[in-house]
């Protein structure tokens, strides 16, 4: 939904990923070239968890006790941080562009208010 959006695209303003366009073709624009915003940020702006153990790494899974897996998941999450921290939207464009042998200039990407 548009409200939706709204809410994501003024997290992403906050965490200073795109910033806002007024006027009649206003919207938001990348902040940073493509190759300088990872998807691991995209995920931390919009304050989404990746952290699959069971407590969200608190340490209290078990009647406030860490699990007998608590680490594996907790090392396992770590790794999915790593992992996304390392990937670009330049780099994700590139591989999409790769497929299908269309490659567009993202870092002026403005997305329009309608």
């Amino acid at each position: 939904s548009l409200s939706y959006l709204e809410q994501l695209f003024a997290k992403l303003r906050r965490g200073g990923l795109v910033k806002s366009v007024r006027g009649p073709g206003g919207g938001y624009r990348l902040a940073l070239p493509t190759d300088q915003i990872s998807i691991g940020m995209v995920i931390s702006a919009v304050n989404e968890n990746i952290n699959v153990t069971r407590c969200l790494g608190k340490g209290n899974c078990k009647g406030g006790v860490e699990c007998l897996t608590h680490t594996l998941w907790q090392d396992l999450s770590d790794r999915i941080s790593d992992f996304l921290d390392e990937i670009t939207l330049a780099e994700l464009v590139e591989k999409k562009a790769g497929k299908h042998k269309a490659h567009k200039d993202f870092d002026d990407l403005i997305v329009v208010n309608q």
